[in-house]
């Protein structure tokens, strides 16, 4: 949003403390640096109890780990270990010099290591905090043993039922939860003996214009606002179709994006990120600087135009396809 990008995060990160956050792992964070991550971890998060695990970031040159691979928390009497995967391409889907001493990856074999560790402390479920994606979540479920549940982020789907995955020694439920606060995935455990012995999974629809707005958030984010209220309410054009940003492949908005790239840069053809963001508006409704924010707010913005043989083309949109599949 624009407001994340002009507060250098800082009104998510207070949001997410406002909001009650337990527990997160990253993924577009690394975009601020590497430094503003750290020092938001150690800093806010720190101070405000915030757990921010994520057991595939580690040190280019040692391969020491940059985060806490796991946190264990008692609940009812059961304990229960949490550990981070964060988006496992950073560097390949966001500039390499954001994040220039840290290494990413899928890492199964320490997922499996570090799931074993927190069995061998006295685990009685785990579960995965992912910003994989469904498709690598339901790899990953087959490869890694002893995980009762990933609950899983980054390719927005709203996932009804937990999907079931076989593995060598048992099954992991994957689920997604969808994106924007549109749904919550709510997942009960029955433990008995020191394992899972049944669950209950349901994805709340979050209908926010029944609920009543929490009277602090809402003191909020009027607050963040406040100074930004006339650029963020700018009147650019109105919409004379439907803009969208979500699934696996374009939508409307990526095409308005990659259209006014070639006509501005006269290029033949056009790339643009395939982010699953941003707010869908209706035909005839304005696009004000805070949709197109929305949609472009980012902290590498600068457009480029290059030129391409058709392999290369190819090797990107294959890349492309294996970061997403």
């Amino acid at each position: 949003s624009a407001t994340s990008l002009w507060t250098d995060a800082q009104d998510m990160v207070d949001a997410c403390i406002a909001l009650g956050v337990d527990i997160m792992t990253p993924h577009w964070e690394s975009t601020f640096g590497a430094d503003r991550v750290v020092e938001i971890v150690n800093k806010d998060f720190k101070k405000a109890g915030i757990e921010f695990v994520a057991q595939n970031i580690v040190t280019n040159d040692f391969g020491d780990q940059v985060f806490k691979p796991y946190v264990m928390k008692e609940q009812n009497g059961v304990k229960i270990a949490v550990i981070g995967q964060a988006f496992p391409y950073t560097p390949i889907a966001n500039p390499r010099y954001m994040v220039p001493e840290w290494s990413f990856g899928i890492r199964d074999d320490s997922m499996q290591k570090w799931v074993d560790e927190a069995r061998a402390k006295g685990a009685q479920v785990v579960v995965v905090l992912s910003h994989n994606g469904m498709d690598v979540d339901l790899k990953m479920a087959s490869r890694v043993t002893g995980v009762d549940a990933i609950f899983g982020g980054h390719t927005h789907d709203g996932v009804p039922q937990p999907v079931k995955v076989k593995n060598a020694k048992g099954i992991t439920l994957v689920t997604n939860a969808g994106s924007n606060g549109k749904f919550l995935g709510v997942m009960d455990f029955e433990v008995k003996g020191k394992r899972v012995e049944s669950f209950k999974y349901r994805l709340l629809p979050v209908f926010s214009n029944l609920l009543p707005a929490d009277p602090a958030m809402d003191a909020y984010i009027k607050k963040v606002r406040a100074p930004y209220e006339k650029k963020l309410n700018e009147k650019l054009a109105v919409s004379d179709d439907f803009l969208y940003r979500r699934g696996n492949f374009n939508g409307t908005w990526d095409q308005l994006l990659v259209d006014a790239l070639m006509d501005v840069k006269g290029a033949d053809a056009a790339f643009s990120p395939g982010f699953r963001w941003g707010t869908t508006l209706l035909p005839g409704e304005d696009i004000t600087m805070e949709r197109l924010m929305d949609q472009t707010a980012i902290t590498y913005p600068q457009t480029t135009l290059t030129s391409m043989s058709g392999e290369t083309i190819k090797t990107i949109m294959e890349d492309v396809c294996d970061n997403l599949f």
